[in-house]
């Protein structure tokens, strides 16, 4: 989505705009600060010093160009009033994960490692594939679907043993984003990624959303919280003939 630009061409570090000039921005509207080549020198510190005080923002410097871009992200209040949108839509992205998912299993002939799903699915790593209205496609740590006639994308984790819930930020916006029965949104998403992860903590912070640990050590998720739970297993490389199986392989690294 493209979005209006506000510009400001500025000689000196006192013509910044205020921070209360700033958090007045709409969040379809981007602020661009255009340093005069003359103090171009302090735009990073200027940016560093902007992206502490600015919580609720992206405030971006690109190492190119003599500029700093600041977007409004969405705000708690935002995803407090549609907190139970974004539970519904949790527990949606589940539920249409799960069904995917052992409908692909069925398709390819084969049964889920209910410890490690991606044990089962990383060998069919090759690309897009057809299953019905769907295309799917096996990546890293997890299979990508899309509608081939809404376009509806959803990624479904391949490592949270037969937990298929895990909001990804980036991924989840997507998805809702796609999704068509959902529009219009209750509340827009301009930023996919980082409008993710204010959805995701707050959604945290509420309640509403938990985490969750994953079959890899060290990797976490995050769920809906009013759900089934279910039981995650640690990976044991040691259970399996290595000569066989290289999970850095399957997940597109070279070990």
């Amino acid at each position: 989505m493209n979005k209006p630009v506000e510009i400001i061409h500025i000689q000196s570090t006192e013509q910044i705009p205020s921070l209360e000039h700033i958090c007045q921005i709409p969040r379809n509207q981007i602020l661009k600060i255009v340093f005069d080549g003359s103090i171009e020198n302090q735009r990073q510190h200027v940016a560093a010093d902007l992206k502490q005080k600015l919580e609720a923002f992206l405030v971006a410097a690109p190492l190119t160009e003599p500029e700093i871009n600041i977007s409004k992200l969405i705000t708690d209040k935002e995803i407090e009033d549609n907190q139970v949108f974004f539970e519904d839509c949790a527990k949606d992205y589940r539920q249409l994960g799960e069904t995917l998912i052992f409908s692909l299993a069925k398709k390819l002939k084969t049964t889920i490692n209910p410890d490690f799903p991606l044990l089962t699915f990383g060998r069919f790593k090759t690309g897009w594939r057809k299953m019905d209205e769907w295309k799917y496609f096996v990546h890293g740590y997890h299979c990508l679907f899309e509608n081939t006639i809404t376009q509806q994308r959803i990624e479904v984790p391949l490592v949270f043993g037969l937990e298929f819930g895990d909001l990804d930020p980036y991924f989840f916006t997507i998805y809702i984003k796609s999704t068509p029965h959902y529009k219009p949104l209750p509340v827009e998403i301009y930023h996919d990624y980082h409008d993710g992860c204010r959805i995701n903590e707050k959604m945290l912070a509420l309640g509403k959303f938990e985490r969750i640990n994953s079959n890899i050590e060290n990797h976490f998720g995050i769920a809906v919280t009013d759900r089934e739970k279910i039981e995650i297993k640690k990976y044991n490389p040691e259970q399996y003939d290595n000569r066989k199986f290289n999970l850095w392989r399957f997940i597109g690294f070279k070990k």
